[in-house]
């Protein structure tokens, strides 16, 4: 009977031994998977953060993200191919490359910043990051798969690590537009991330203690890395701040990424500008002669109108002018960026700037992309005012497109006009030239014409719709403008004059192209 009794004992011991040798074996792999999920999403964070500070800093988001998506999976396909060549502790191995991942991805997008704001070698600097962090990445899945090697049939193991790099990818790319840029910044978000790799390190060396005859010394260093990398998040304020006011000659007073572009604003004395992925959009000491001329040439020549549509201009201040019209009924403006009607609504110095018009009970705003939002809506207007960005890039050229136009114009009434922002006829006169021929194309009568604007010099306007005859009179508190002075506004010296250019199409944007290559030129 003792001896059945031990038996039950002993047998009972080997079933719990047998039972924690399984739980160990399930709970390692699981914790990996988890590690891939991690590392995975930090790669797609690096790659991001790189793809939309060239594209902010550089513009055209096509090419940007084209060619840094590009180098970044040549040099993971790089990285993959030298794992095979490494030997001895495969963890200890995977540690030290999370630590070197952490530190080169988290500091990546301040020394991008830096890079641009103290040197002439961005470019330079942004693929040699692409390249090591992609190499680095493409090491890490095969080791991974190394160290779990034995654990799982292989068909069981690709697709088990696969499914965890897929899905950290998906949750890296949501969480990019929608948390990071927006409320943590290009820098903190790489650096967060790095704590992350960094992390990953950490606890492997606690997974695999038994593996890593050096533990002591990994662990160390994966402390050192934390520590600077907390040191980077602690400072990350003041590495942007060093970048930003390189690059502007003027006090930042307020800088953020939102999910659409970066904003900045300036002060010295009394001038404020506002700067859109570094580019200025106007100067509060002359900004009043651009809105003026972009909005009452056409305003005041439509006496009867009494609808006014906004498209772009977040800033408010094409509002503003058209405030000045008590006929006007409703005032609707669309803007991309809830970020931009946001801060010109409340911000201080800002507010006033556009006379607070976004509290005006006769203005609504809408924050929306124009386009989609024109293509849902069935009204039409009086008078429309498009106001947006140069066509630096492809999503901004799409506005500036046949098919836009085409869509603007039915929701312009039948007497009604609209007013374009087109760029500099004289710095980009091919440009100017190919947004007026567009709109032509699109079925609009064109009257192009332009005005001196002391910070960005001669810029250029087209009015659309089927008649227009200047006007006669004008509101009676505009600082710049005159009767007089609009029909002189409509003739264009000799160096301003209608050039050759192309149709700007949806399918092929060949104003970006112009605009890319003439302002190239100018810097040259």
């Amino acid at each position: 009977m003792g001896r059945f009794r031990w038996g039950c004992v002993l047998l009972s011991r080997r079933r719990c031994i047998r039972a924690a040798l399984l739980r160990r074996n399930f709970d390692v792999p699981v914790v990996l998977f988890l590690s891939v999920l991690l590392i995975a999403a930090c790669g797609l964070i690096y790659e991001l953060i790189a793809g939309t500070l060239a594209s902010y800093l550089l513009g055209d988001s096509v090419l940007q993200f084209s060619t840094v998506i590009g180098t970044y999976l040549f040099a993971m396909g790089l990285g993959s191919a030298a794992s095979r060549y490494l030997r001895g502790s495969l963890v200890a191995r995977f540690v030290t490359i999370e630590l070197m991942v952490g530190v080169v991805g988290g500091f990546s997008s301040s020394a991008l910043f830096l890079a641009f704001a103290y040197t002439h070698s961005f470019q330079l600097a942004l693929y040699l990051l692409v390249i090591a962090v992609g190499a680095l990445v493409g090491l890490e899945i095969p080791l991974l798969m190394r160290i779990l090697e034995g654990r799982f049939q292989f068909r069981d193991l690709v697709s088990h690590v696969l499914t965890f790099d897929y899905l950290g990818a998906l949750a890296a790319s949501l969480a990019f537009p929608l948390w990071l840029v927006p409320k943590v910044g290009l820098v903190r978000a790489a650096i967060l991330f790095g704590i992350i790799n960094a992390a990953v390190a950490l606890w492997s060396t606690f997974l695999f203690r038994d593996q890593l005859p050096s533990r002591f010394l990994l662990r160390a260093g994966c402390v050192a890395v934390l520590l600077l990398l907390g040191a980077g998040m602690v400072a990350s304020n003041w590495i942007q701040s060093a970048a930003d006011n390189q690059l502007y000659a003027d006090e930042v007073i307020f800088e953020r990424n939102t999910r659409y572009q970066r904003i900045v604003v300036t002060k010295w004395k009394d001038d404020l500008r506002l700067f859109l992925n570094s580019h200025l959009q106007f100067s509060s000491r002359d900004e009043y002669r651009y809105h003026e001329a972009l909005v009452h040439p056409g305003l005041s020549a439509l006496p009867g109108a009494r609808r006014a549509l906004v498209l772009g201009g977040g800033d408010g201040l094409a509002v503003r002018e058209l405030l000045k019209y008590p006929n006007l009924e409703s005032i609707t403006l669309v803007d991309l960026d809830r970020e931009m009607t946001r801060l010109f609504t409340d911000h201080a110095m800002l507010a006033p700037l556009n006379g607070h018009s976004f509290r005006n009970p006769r203005v609504h705003v809408i924050n929306d992309d124009a386009f989609t939002w024109l293509d849902r809506n069935a009204e039409s207007w009086d008078f429309v005012v498009v106001d947006f960005p140069d066509p630096t890039n492809y999503s901004l050229g799409k506005l500036y497109t046949t098919a836009f136009y085409r869509l603007l114009k039915k929701h312009v009434s039948e007497n009604g006009l609209a007013v374009i922002q087109s760029t500099s006829p004289m710095f980009s006169r091919q440009s100017y030239w190919c947004i007026v021929e567009t709109l032509k194309q699109a079925g609009f009568h064109a009257w192009p014409y332009h005005v001196y604007v002391p910070s960005f010099g001669e810029w250029g306007f087209t009015l659309a719709g089927n008649a227009w005859e200047p006007p006669s009179t004008l509101p009676g508190d505009l600082r710049f403008l005159t009767v007089s002075s609009i029909p002189e506004m409509f003739d264009f010296p000799r160096d301003m004059k209608p050039v050759d250019a192309e149709v700007n199409r949806l399918n092929d944007q060949i104003l970006v192209r112009y605009y890319e290559k003439e302002w190239k030129d100018i810097a040259r």
